[in-house]
């Protein structure tokens, strides 16, 4: 083994968002590290520089960390093996390509860009199984080669592959891969910009970082036997390979963002908790062979192990992901719910400027937390608690609210404000009292009360909600809803 403490990577490239995928790959990195002591670095593969975004940089740190996923050593949090940038490590790069042309295990390549398309053309008429480039530059003599090199002509640096071999590699989870390599395209290496490709790049630094497990997504198989050969030709140790099975959208076709959100900032916004999201995101592709299917981050970290990760690839279920979010949000205690009511309601454009007592949001927390599945829930299905409401709902005014109702409702208002500082108790008797002195069913009296002071008919208990709106903001809701409803 290269090293007795495992040590794994996230390498992003910085092009958008940190799609759930991403986020798959970063934290089974993350738990297989914790698991066994490890370090877990984060390297940024920002060497393709036409796909580089502005700010993704920071969304995927920021995306990563709000995600709980602490890396040991990378951008901002320097180690021994930085920089953590790969456009800062360019001469890393091109020292080993230089030493991989020496042994003639690499070339230049002056090919145009005409060339290769024709090139390609011309493989695909004879309909052969992939286009592939066809060594012209390596039979270029070194008088020829240092001519052009001299003259500046625009040139790449390409991987020579030797025919009709077998490349064989242990995969953790796919088991013994075998590639051909005739079937392997003599990679280029460094690009004419100077900037390696991923090929290169990958290569240089996982072994230069003392990377032992490279535990990424399945679509870097066909590209693993490419590193194979780096890895032979530099005569370096290999790392232990575990390629993730391709997550899925219900239909079974590759989860993309035309089926619906794929980035972890559009679930975040949306209120998922990131211990549903974690937690969720860790069962696309593994268990731990048993039926539990609700974790948290620590006792991911005790169970992980890449032996568990299944070949298939793993459908994306939002339900699962709603019934998780649910859970996660009634694990939670009243105090943490609390705190993300708040910062809920600092972000929320009409009621930011409210102010409400700890004691009031504490209440609302206890009445709603089995009704809701997200934080914004709070706001979204009991409004009455922070607005008066300013309509009725229809079909409720339509069966509960009768000719009579408005006398018996002021009754029952009269009732309420002789109560002195009530608990939900006093509003239950007073409300039974009345209803028998008019000689009425006690539903001919809550349905419209309930209507009166939530504009809903669905909710808590109706005794909940008027001891946490208070006496006061009940006898005002009663009148308008009196005066409103005809």
């Amino acid at each position: 083994m290269i090293n007795e403490i495992p040590k794994v990577r996230f390498a992003p490239s910085p092009t958008g968002y940190l799609h759930v995928g991403g986020l798959r790959t970063a934290l089974y990195n993350y738990l297989y590290a914790k698991h066994n002591n490890g370090e877990f670095i984060l390297r940024i593969e920002d060497t393709d520089r036409n796909r580089y975004v502005e700010g993704a940089l920071e969304n995927l740190i920021e995306s990563i960390k709000w995600c709980g996923l602490e890396y040991d050593e990378g951008p901002g949090k320097e180690g021994k093996y930085g920089p953590y940038l790969q456009s800062q490590r360019l001469a890393l790069y091109k020292k080993y390509s230089e030493e991989l042309i020496e042994k003639g295990l690499a070339y230049y390549c002056f090919c145009t860009p005409e060339r290769l398309e024709a090139l390609k053309k011309e493989q695909q008429q004879q309909k052969l199984p992939q286009a592939k480039y066809d060594k012209h530059c390596l039979r270029s003599n070194k008088a020829e080669i240092e001519a052009k090199l001299k003259s500046g002509i625009q040139k790449v640096v390409r991987l020579n592959v030797e025919p009709n071999q077998k490349i064989i590699f242990e995969d953790v989870i796919h088991g013994r891969v075998e590639f051909d390599s005739n079937n392997v395209d003599d990679q280029v290496l460094i690009k004419s910009d100077g900037y390696p490709t991923y090929h290169l790049a990958n290569v240089v630094d996982d072994h230069s970082m003392k990377i032992t497990h490279v535990i990424r997504g399945e679509e870097w198989l066909s590209s693993t036997p490419k590193h194979i050969l780096l890895y032979d030709f530099f005569g370096w140790e290999k790392p232990v390979f575990a390629h993730l099975p391709l997550l899925l959208n219900p239909n079974r076709s590759k989860l993309s963002k035309r089926q619906g959100d794929v980035a972890v900032e559009d679930y975040r916004a949306k209120g998922y908790l990131k211990d549903a999201l974690v937690n969720f995101v860790a069962l696309l592709g593994w268990n731990a062979g048993d039926d539990k299917e609700f974790y948290s981050m620590n006792e991911l970290i005790e169970k992980f192990s890449l032996e568990r990760v299944n070949k298939s690839g793993a459908v994306f279920d939002l339900e699962k992901l709603n019934w998780l979010n649910a859970e996660h949000l009634r694990k939670k205690t009243d105090e943490e719910l609390l705190s993300l009511l708040k910062f809920e309601i600092h972000n929320n454009l009409e009621l930011k400027s409210q102010s409400y007592s700890d004691e009031y949001l504490l209440n609302v927390v206890n009445a709603m937390k089995e009704r809701v599945s997200f934080i914004n829930e709070f706001l979204t299905k009991s409004p009455y608690f922070f607005i008066t409401p300013l309509e009725y709902e229809e079909t409720a005014q339509q069966k509960s609210w009768k000719y009579e109702t408005p006398e018996q409702l002021k009754k029952l208002r009269n009732a309420f404000s002789l109560l002195n500082n009530p608990a939900k108790e006093d509003y239950e008797h007073a409300l039974k009292n009345v209803a028998a002195e008019l000689n009425i069913g006690v539903g001919k009296l809550i349905h419209p009360l309930r209507l009166s002071v939530s504009g809903m008919s669905t909710g808590p208990g109706v005794y909940d909600i008027l001891h946490i709106l208070g006496k006061g903001e009940v006898l005002k809701r009663i009148d308008t809803a009196v005066e409103k409803i005809k």
